[in-house]
């Protein structure tokens, strides 16, 4: 086991258990600090916290009394957490430093890390990046808020290992020191208002993935994104652009036939199975974090004449009477939406809706001219069908559940039409996570079988 040899403090709060904290406290006590935990969420008689209990961890269950701050150094919080529940609050007040389980990820492995980040495509680009590697025959493994825990992970990666790691805005938050060796930055656009205020709290917080970077590192980014290129105006890295809009010597970019990077042929357009001009920002990203990694264009190839999607992210699903079905239950934002929409040419019926975060969809109005119907649920769908009606689609439908959706999905559409899931919203309204929300669609087209 690595330890860690850069994190001088002894004691230590844990905020939030879930898969992060608890991960984060065991390494801690292997290390042997004093570790303290809080959830409000778990009880005393929770096997998990049985076993910390074992382990020599002093755990406070079921509130989050401010007394858990007393004699403690630094906090280890769960990034779902918000910055003002009351114990953040206080130890702000006390100058108590507050990270995210990254940090200490970083301390193990930040030589070997390549963290992604954006607001839209992290994990597809994150996926295309660690399957080019490993096509080429690098060493690799993937963690973060793709669903493995970076501490763990980093924990038992051999020298000659990469770990890439998806990073969301909720980890990069936390950033003190954490600084990967490849970082790559997609895009960024109004999200996530509900928990960092402002959209400048929320880019900051994308930023931090290289704002530790020296020269000696490399920042892949986005030169399309005006946001991005400002914010990367001042980096310390070594940047890297990608563009679908212009030639770079110093990057990958495209033309209307072919792939590149720097002045290197990589794949003819036509070979690539992704679809969507978004898909392609995130290839030309992954092909950059790929090529800095070690990675040949052989194992680049044979990743992108295969590799059509991740789950719930514009995810094929099934051909039934002509019609094909996709479940883009990952877009969780309007602009994920619009991309989705303009992968398409052919007629589409689209299904949307989910939680109410007081916005309007009067941005989505443009992307809707081959929308020839809308079947539209969750606390938006009022919403949405305002939007709908605007936009002069033609067929609306409000429904209760995905089951109901689907049916009706299928009811206005026609062969070799597109029915796509694509809800410009998140699922917290109906369901715990955007997967259960895909997985509900697939089952329900599956039904129709």
């Amino acid at each position: 086991m690595k330890k860690l040899d850069n994190f001088p403090y002894s004691n230590v709060l844990v905020l939030g258990l879930a898969k992060s904290g608890t991960a984060a406290a065991n390494l801690l006590l292997q290390n042997g600090k004093n570790v303290r935990i809080n959830d409000k969420k778990v009880t005393d008689n929770d096997k998990i916290v049985q076993e910390l209990k074992s382990k020599g961890a002093d755990v406070i269950t079921g509130s989050h009394p401010l007394s858990v701050l007393e004699n403690i150094e630094i906090i280890i919080k769960n990034p779902g957490i918000p910055y003002d529940n009351p114990i953040i609050v206080e130890a702000e007040t006390k100058d108590i430093p507050v990270i995210t389980e990254i940090e200490i990820a970083g301390n193990l492995v930040e030589s070997s890390i390549i963290g992604i980040t954006g607001s839209n495509g992290k994990t597809t680009t994150t996926t295309l990046t660690t399957e080019m590697m490993a096509k080429s025959n690098q060493p690799v493994k993937v963690a973060g808020n793709i669903g493995y825990v970076a501490t763990e992970v980093a924990q038992t990666l051999k020298d000659d290992e990469k770990m890439i790691l998806e990073l969301s805005s909720f980890q990069l938050m936390g950033v003190k020191t954490f600084k990967p060796k490849i970082a790559v930055l997609l895009n960024i656009f109004e999200a996530h208002l509900d928990y960092h205020k402002t959209f400048n709290n929320y880019k900051n917080a994308k930023c931090n993935i290289f704002v530790n970077q020296t020269q000696d590192d490399y920042l892949i980014y986005n030169a399309d994104d005006p946001v991005v290129s400002e914010a990367v105006s001042d980096a310390k890295s070594f940047k890297v652009p990608f563009s679908l809009n212009k030639r770079l010597e110093n990057g990958a970019w495209v033309d209307e036939s072919s792939v590149y990077f720097r002045n290197e042929k990589i794949i003819d357009r036509s070979e690539i199975v992704l679809v969507g001009n978004h898909n392609l920002e995130n290839i030309l990203a992954a092909v950059c974090a790929a090529k800095l990694s070690g990675a040949n264009n052989h194992g680049i190839r044979e990743v992108l004449t295969t590799f059509s999607s991740v789950r719930h992210r514009l995810q094929y699903v099934e051909s039934i009477d002509g019609r094909l079905f996709y479940n883009d239950s990952k877009a969780t934002n309007i602009l994920a939406t619009q991309k989705a929409l303009s992968s398409f040419k052919q007629p589409t019926i689209l299904l949307a809706g989910g939680l109410d975060r007081g916005n309007n969809f009067d941005e989505l109005i443009p992307y809707l001219r081959n929308v020839k119907g809308m079947v539209l649920f969750g606390e938006t769908k009022e919403k949405l069908k305002k939007t709908a009606g605007d936009a002069g689609v033609e067929l609306i439908k409000t429904t209760d559940n995905m089951e109901e959706a689907v049916k009706e999905a299928y009811n206005l559409s026609e062969r070799d039409d597109v029915i796509l899931l694509s809800p410009a919203c998140a699922s917290w309204d109906q369901y715990s996570t955007f997967e259960e929300r895909g997985d509900m669609f697939i089952q329900a087209v599956h039904t129709l079988m």
